[in-house]
């Protein structure tokens, strides 16, 4: 079943950068960016995750929580973080369970050979815990002030 803007965000627990479990129901009273990417410190993840690192201050104005998640393992993710001093957690989606469960492992092509990966979208889920925006194969550069434009109309 395919998510729609208006359904409930599926809850999950995954491991964050630092090996200690996160619940996405934590932060239900909060707003939420829940943002897929396929792999940690390549260009375009790297473009997104300091964008949002930057605008962190307009994510905090608008009472929203930055999740970034990615099949990497947690010790990819925690040199990611560090490395580019993320101010917000790095989930570790080995298994690409929530990465299904959202519909964002697709099949991707490269140099015409097939394989699967996260495709690189973004749900926003609002304090209810309802999607109140997908984007669906975001662009890196510029996408941090697509979200918060997002944010200013829930």
């Amino acid at each position: 079943m395919a998510l729609k803007e208006g359904s409930k965000a599926p809850d999950f627990t995954l491991a964050t950068d630092s090996g200690e479990a996160f619940k996405l129901s934590s932060l239900k009273g909060k707003n939420v960016v829940l943002y897929f990417y396929p792999k940690s410190d390549t260009p375009g993840c790297t473009t997104e995750a300091c964008e949002f690192r930057d605008a962190s201050a307009d994510f905090v104005k608008a009472e929203a929580a930055v999740v970034g998640v990615s099949p990497d393992a947690v010790k990819a993710q925690a040199k990611f973080r560090a490395k580019f001093e993320l101010s917000f957690p790095l989930l570790a989606d080995e298994e690409h369970a929530v990465a299904e469960k959202y519909g964002v492992w697709a099949e991707k092509s490269m140099y015409g050979k097939k394989y699967m990966g996260v495709e690189r979208s973004t749900f926003v889920i609002d304090k209810t815990g309802k999607i109140a925006k997908i984007f669906s194969k975001v662009k890196p550069a510029g996408h941090a002030a697509q979200v918060l434009a997002a944010l200013k109309e829930i």
